[in-house]
């Protein structure tokens, strides 16, 4: 795989030494919990619940000889982690909301002695700064063991709490949309060191108070009441952690001993001293920082992340280069205690690049023994390949895999800095190149439930979820039933879908209510977001709550068209013809009021004075361009001249556009912004094109998936992927060797061209897999196993 070409022995090596062992998940559960729990949500007796607050729980018991196995399920609000015996163990729950309060079943019986032994857990409820995606009904802490064995360590009022005075919020100012929670300022001095550890000093410590069992969702059988937290299970795998170490020092305000981010020597600070250093992780990550120190009673350690650096206008520029440059970010203040070996994690995860330390010292020195941090992420694996000897396509390759893994965790994220917001525009793009990249689609399957559980009376999901700020923007609900037909074509999985018709049939009928007497839309309520368009008010086009909007029309008739297809298959059929005549309605409406015949494209309103790739890019995928003149439309809309061009994101309907009008050749040499990101030392890609907020966005990801739907050619050939069609466009590539992984193993295609216009290779599938191969006008029956081909 491309990703793995550069990675020497000695690099996994020590990628190996530094992989953390951890407790894994289990789908373990006894029948008797799905309906009522023994254990108790605990708390702090001296707090409401609503407050900023973290909480230290603890529980020491005895064990006649060393389990096996030991199942426990464990939950929080807002989050925890959890350990076991002192070892960290893993965190959590999952995010989901009140009616889906996820938790994690694990076995703990591998961290367990014949003996004592301690379960622990910190809890924190950051209250109003907490990050937008998190949901939060009271401060909590729930373990519930699976069998009477295990039940000895529920939570009750015989475990232990102690509030820390460690922690204070640090709000994060920036000049951008910023919600993923504080930064935390933490007094070392008033930190209870070691508290999860055997054998620990009680002091401070407190009997918990008990709040009431927890409530699986099975449990609610009677009188309709809804409690605080409706727990069910955690459908995703626990995330990836591995300890990694920063790149570089990249400059320090005096001259030092640069051992330290490597582990092999310590820094000391001496008394009275400011340093700043600058440190470079090489490549953009999500993790916990970890920094080990000893001494410095008295001293500050401020922290600042970023993903790049600007200048004194502002500006980011080349991403490597940090001269004349300086740091604006989110931050954590250490002030250490002046013990010895003292370890510092932040309790949330920090996205960055570039970290700088601002350092003060007083009257006793300091040292800094280590500093490195413990990456964390969906753990996708990369299965598919994408091979053809053109280094900057294996570069776009590798970016766009970095920018899908850091924009995937408990959900997937818009950007990992900013937001951690799981939006629907940019989930459809995730969720396409994580199934065509790993094949897992647990992710993918949580989130159309997720955008499921957020519909209510409006008739709309919601525009991000989980979220505890409500925000509709409705085209997104449209793309989310496109990421419902996409979900039919490449997994077999009719219970899920079928089961979510209802909510389609919703809001499809918000937008037929909406249409006017001409059978198009235009005034409509909330944010019509569509694109990034500089010339367009907050991403609305033309004619959106004053006139009419052939923008949204169009994006309506696209959906219809594929919602249309999930009816007639889970037994809607006068739903089906109902809504196949609508969109042909608003298609006629559509030629005849918005077609300008002298330019030969489509208006953003009949009144033919704003144009825009957007919506031509709909007329074609909607097929309302005719077939005569969507060649002609296609040439244009790739000109993009005197019309709203498309942003990063919107050009994956662009190339969705290539493959409608048979122009699939031409998207190679479309990549020209991916290639100007890469040369400005980019990692990740982008939200938009300088100047840009985000330097990794996941709707910025797609040449992932063309590179394998579309060069490649493999497709699914109707529902469940239960076929498969493989018709590749080469552009002017000699040769391309890809492999997407299906259900029922990897389809590899190895091919080069033969001659000036032919073709020659060979095609694996998996043994139960049947297809066809597709070049120019020729076809070739695939069957399981190799094929070879040669037109």
């Amino acid at each position: 795989m491309p990703i793995m070409k550069h990675i020497t022995l000695l690099t996994l090596l020590w990628a190996a030494c530094l992989t953390l062992v951890r407790a894994q998940s289990t789908t373990e559960y006894n029948p008797e919990l799905e309906t009522a729990w023994d254990a108790n949500w605990i708390t702090h007796p001296a707090i409401k619940g609503d407050e900023f607050g973290i909480y230290l729980f603890k529980k020491t018991f005895q064990v006649n000889e060393k389990p096996g196995s030991f199942i426990v399920h464990v939950s929080a609000d807002n989050r925890y982690k959890l350990y076991v015996n002192g070892k960290y163990i893993t965190n959590g729950p999952a995010r989901g909301d009140q009616l889906h309060w996820r938790f994690e079943s694990l076995d703990i019986g591998p961290y367990l002695a014949q003996g004592s032994n301690i379960v622990s857990a910190v809890v924190w409820n950051f209250a109003q700064y907490r990050p937008v995606a998190q949901h939060s009904v009271r401060t909590g802490f729930i373990l519930q063991g699976n069998t009477a064995r295990e039940r000895i360590i529920n939570t009750d009022s015989t475990w232990k709490v102690l509030k820390s005075e460690a922690y204070r919020p640090l709000p994060v100012r920036l000049n951008a949309y910023y919600v993923v929670g504080p930064g935390e300022a933490f007094d070392g001095g008033a930190y209870a060191w070691d508290w999860e550890a055997k054998g620990a000093a009680d002091t401070g410590f407190v009997a918990a108070k008990s709040l009431g069992p927890g409530n699986p969702a099975k449990g609610l059988g009677k009188y309709g009441i809804v409690p605080p937290h409706v727990l069910v299970r955690r459908t995703i795998p626990l995330m990836e952690e591995h300890l990694q170490r920063f790149k570089a020092v990249r400059r320090s305000s005096k001259d030092i001993d640069e051992g330290f981010i490597g582990g092999s020597t310590a820094l000391t600070i001496a008394p009275n001293t400011q340093l700043t250093i600058l440190l470079d992780q090489g490549q953009l990550t999500n993790a916990y920082p970890l920094l080990t120190f000893s001494q410095g009673q008295g001293s500050t350690i401020k922290l600042t992340y970023a993903e790049s650096l600007v200048d004194a206008e502002g500006r980011k520029g080349n991403r490597d280069v940090v001269e004349n440059k300086k740091i604006v970010g989110n931050s954590n203040v250490i002030k250490p205690d002046g013990g010895k070996n003292r370890t510092y994690e932040t309790l949330w995860w920090r996205t960055f690049r570039y970290v700088q330390l601002d350092i003060e010292t007083k009257n006793e020195p300091l040292v800094l023994n280590d500093f490195q941090s413990r990456y964390t992420g969906y753990p996708f694996e990369e299965k598919a390949v994408f091979e053809t000897q053109v280094p900057t396509l294996d570069q776009i390759w590798d970016v766009s895999w970095r920018t899908q893994l850091l924009c995937s965790g408990e959900n997937y994220f818009d950007c990992p800095y900013y937001e951690q917001l799981q939006y629907t525009g940019d989930t459809r793009i995730q969720c396409l190149i994580s199934t065509y990249v790993s094949g897992d689609t647990r992710l993918y399957k949580n989130a159309l439930q997720s955008f499921h559980d957020s519909f209510n009376s409006i008739g709309l999901t919601q525009s991000r979820y989980p979220s505890y700020d409500p925000q509709y923007i409705p085209t997104f609900s449209l793309v989310w039933i496109t990421m419902l037909h996409d979900y039919l074509k490449l997994r077999k999985d009719d219970g899920t879908v079928a089961g979510m018709m209802p909510a389609v049939l919703s809001v499809l009928d918000w937008y037929e209510k909406r249409l006017d007497a001409n059978d198009l839309l235009g005034n409509m309520e909330w944010w019509m977001f569509v694109d990034w368009v500089d010339a367009w008010d907050s991403g609305i086009p033309p004619g959106v709550g004053s006139t009419q909007s052939t923008t949204i029309s169009l994006q309506y008739v696209y959906t219809l068209q594929k919602a249309v297809e999930l009816m007639r298959r889970y037994g809607y059929p006068e739903q089906a013809k109902h809504y196949d005549q609508v969109a042909k309605r608003i298609q006629g409406a559509v030629n005849k009021l918005s077609w300008d015949a002298q330019r030969g494209l489509y208006a953003d309103t009949p009144s033919g004075k704003n144009f825009s790739q957007h919506t031509n890019i709909f007329a074609l995928l909607s097929g309302t361009s005719s077939a005569e003149r969507s060649a002609a439309l296609m040439d244009k809309v790739i000109q993009g001249t005197d019309m709203a061009p498309a942003s990063y994101y919107f050009s994956f309907y662009l190339m969705e556009a290539l493959r409608k009008t048979n122009k699939e050749d031409q998207y190679l040499e479309l990549l020209g912004p991916w290639e100007d990101m890469l040369k400005k030392g980019l990692t990740t890609f982008a939200e938009r094109a300088d100047p840009t907020r985000s330097d990794c966005h996941a709707w910025s990801a797609s040449p992932m998936y063309f590179f394998l739907s579309m060069v490649c050619g493999i497709e699914p050939a109707g529902p469940g992927f239960e076929k498969v069609t493989v018709a590749p466009h080469l552009g002017k590539l000699p040769s391309v060797k890809g492999a997407v992984p299906h259900p029922n193993g990897m389809i590899e295609v190895s091919l080069k061209r033969k001659g000036k216009s032919g073709v020659e290779g060979t095609v694996q599938l998996p043994a139960s897999l049947t297809g066809t191969f597709r070049w120019g006008q020729q076809t070739l029956n695939l069957k399981g196993g190799a094929n070879s081909i040669s037109i």
